[in-house]
């Protein structure tokens, strides 16, 4: 019961009308200093005594920042930071290099300096290198060995061939369906009249990829992920892989594909939305229509000429481009979109969904099979929901 009443009281943050009558001591006192900074800034709306706050002292804020990272686990961490950006508006501090140092890494961190960038002093310029290469490097670690896998299995799978050079070549499970007609129930045997096999490695580019990319600033998670994922795809030989991030210009990021730290710096969060203008851009980069992938990233709200985007679209599906949209690639689910847009995309039969990271290798292996990507989603997506 004590231990019961003390969440609560960490819960309701004290005052007279919390009615736990539970004192605080020793770390507890120093977690709910750490809460009431953050969370009663604003408590004057509630009848409540105004808390102390953050203020506007980058020394005080790093401090915080200190504090929070020895009461509490880094997920929790990082919900409090992304909290103290948007309740207490401290994004300008961030551009000083001691809070940098104090903060801990994450997606939203990296994003929200992203949209700094510009005004951010070089003093904490190499700061903020240093905390998007932290990421980078984590999400790297994390995703890049499972995106390789499945991309080489699918462009492996998709390379088919009826006259295998080798046995290790045969893809038995194919070759034992397209001979079950062949079935001898008294040898309990079949006999292959055909085989199905994998055709040999090759070396030249089998797929053309094009990661287009909305850097509006609702998009920021979905960008950091995107050139993360970019940088993964252009290290493979077998894609041909180019990167355009666009608000009301298109920007080509492609040869900065090497190095995804310099690629999302050539970013600019926020500003408007042309995406017919990056469609437009996007479609000129193809050179192989049917062996070709074009992944528009955007929540499509369209500041542009919407008839011409779609007749864009339109045009590169018939012309045999594997069209797919996502309306956000993060963990976060999909965010606002215009749903009058997805919609019309569908009637292309272009699909319109949120993905996740750990979702968009097995996406991408769908994508150089050309399987039906509505017919994966309702399959895969869905079943992340439900686990979730």
């Amino acid at each position: 019961m004590e231990e019961r009443m003390r969440r609560w009281r960490l819960v309701l943050g004290g005052g007279d009308a919390d009615g736990t009558g539970c004192a605080l001591g020793g770390a507890d006192a120093g977690m709910d200093a750490a809460l009431a900074a953050l969370y009663d800034a604003e408590a004057g709306t509630t009848g409540r005594e105004r808390g102390a706050g953050l203020g506007a002292s980058a020394p005080r804020v790093a401090r915080w920042l200190g504090d929070i990272r020895a009461y509490f686990p880094s997920t929790v961490v990082q919900v409090m930071q992304k909290d103290a950006i948007e309740r207490l508006n401290l994004s300008r501090l961030l551009l000083e290099p001691e809070m940098l140092e104090a903060v801990e890494p994450d997606v939203h961190l990296v994003g929200t300096l992203l949209s700094l960038n510009r005004v951010m002093p070089e003093k904490a310029r190499e700061s903020a290198r240093a905390v998007v290469r932290k990421v980078v490097a984590e999400l790297e670690a994390k995703l890049a060995q499972r995106t390789r896998a499945a991309v080489t299995g699918a462009l492996d799978r998709s390379a088919r061939t009826h006259r295998p050079r080798r046995v290790a070549d045969i893809d038995w499970d194919r070759t034992i369906r397209a001979n079950l007609k062949n079935y001898l129930p008294e040898r309990n045997t079949v006999v292959p009249s055909r085989l199905v096999g994998y055709a040999r490695r090759q070396q030249a580019v089998q797929r053309e990829v094009v990661l287009c990319i909305d850097q509006s600033g609702s998009m920021a998670a979905s960008v950091v992920y995107s050139s993360v994922f970019g940088a993964v795809l252009a290290s493979m030989r077998s894609l041909r892989t180019s990167l355009v991030v666009f608000d009301t210009a298109v920007v080509d990021l492609t040869d900065q594909l090497h190095d995804p730290v310099e690629l999302l710096f050539g970013t600019q969060l926020g500003g408007g939305t042309d995406i017919n203008r990056a469609i437009a851009y996007g479609q000129g980069l193809i050179t192989r229509p049917t062996d070709s992938i074009f992944i528009l990233i955007s929540d499509l709200y369209e500041g542009g000429v919407r008839e011409e985007m779609l007749r864009r679209v339109a045009a590169m599906t018939a012309a045999g481009v594997q069209v797919i949209v996502l309306l956000a690639l993060s963990d976060e689910g999909a965010p606002s979109y215009d749903r009058e847009n997805a919609a019309a995309l569908a009637a292309l039969g272009v699909p319109a969904f949120a993905c996740t990271p750990d979702a968009f290798p097995g996406m991408m292996a769908a994508a150089i099979e050309r399987r039906d990507i509505t017919q994966w989603v309702e399959r895969n997506i869905s079943v992340e929901r439900n686990r979730a």
